[in-house]
């Protein structure tokens, strides 16, 4: 019989606040492997953890802000985005990053969105994107794909989602991208990539939601909605952004990938200049 191996302490250990724990986040939930990557591009980056900040807003995905043990924020619904350029606005030293839902960040904090893009504030916004509201019922939202079912959209929901790539890079961030949860290496890359890129920077992570959304579209288990990404997703960061919309019905696929990368001044230097 061979005897299991026993190790004194986790590589995430000093990340992860253990008196939280156990977590709130349901079976099959891919919210923890997007905090995981998290995690991992913190300790990768070689910035003190006295630096690094995370704001998020109200949703499954805003626990991430109470479990990580660095300098947290949980804000009100859809705020983390005003909350977070507050932040770095008065100490432009620190690693903001703004951790949340689609539903969070799009819906209720859609207008903080596009205008921080718009002003490319630097920080790092990172996007669990479940397609619904999940801490909630699994109501639609506004990335639910075209025909998917939700508790309030039980005959397909009606209304065409964001594609919150095309949304980003129009708004002006400097940086986009969008995984999924089966694209780990990727994801803790990006996050590192745009820790040290001036602007704005959103990556948008697809995680199932098998209670909320799942249970409503035949992906009852977690690892249903990640065998569909294995299946699904094609690496093209050269499609058209207007292509970029996700529709979850069959033969339709899921393009993923860096889309968006340039180098437009941050909008902290240029109010810094405006001052003197």
């Amino acid at each position: 019989m061979v005897k299991p191996l026993l190790v004194e302490e986790h590589p995430l250990d000093g990340m992860i606040r253990a008196d939280r724990m156990p977590h709130i986040w349901c079976p099959g939930c891919g919210i923890g492997i997007v905090m995981r990557c998290y995690a991992q591009a913190i300790i990768k980056s070689g910035i003190e953890l006295e630096k690094h900040v995370v704001v998020s807003g109200i949703g499954c995905s805003g626990r991430v802000a109470g479990y990580m043990n660095i300098d947290s924020y949980h804000t009100t619904h859809g705020r983390g985005i005003p909350f977070a350029t507050g932040l770095k606005l008065a100490n432009p030293d620190l690693c903001v990053s703004i951790f949340s839902g689609d539903g969070d960040l799009a819906a209720i904090g859609g207008n903080h969105l596009i205008h921080a893009a718009r002003r490319n504030i630097d920080i790092t916004v990172i996007c669990a994107n479940n397609f619904n509201y999940g801490m909630t019922g699994g109501q639609m939202g506004p990335t639910t794909p075209y025909g998917a079912k939700s508790t309030t959209s039980i005959y397909g929901c009606p209304e065409h989602p964001f594609n919150l790539v095309y949304l980003l890079a129009a708004a002006g961030a400097n940086f986009v991208s969008r995984w999924t949860t089966i694209h780990v290496r990727q994801v803790i890359d990006d996050v590192l990539y745009a820790f040290k890129k001036p602007g704005f920077s959103f990556i948008e992570v697809l995680a199932p939601c098998p209670i909320g959304f799942g249970k409503s579209n035949d992906l009852e288990k977690g690892i249903d909605e990640m065998l569909l990404y294995r299946e699904r997703c094609v690496h093209k960061p050269d499609t058209p952004l207007d292509q970029l919309g996700i529709d979850l019905r069959e033969d339709q696929p899921i393009y993923v990938g860096r889309f968006i990368d340039r180098e437009a001044p941050a909008y902290q230097p240029i109010l810094m200049e405006e001052k003197t």
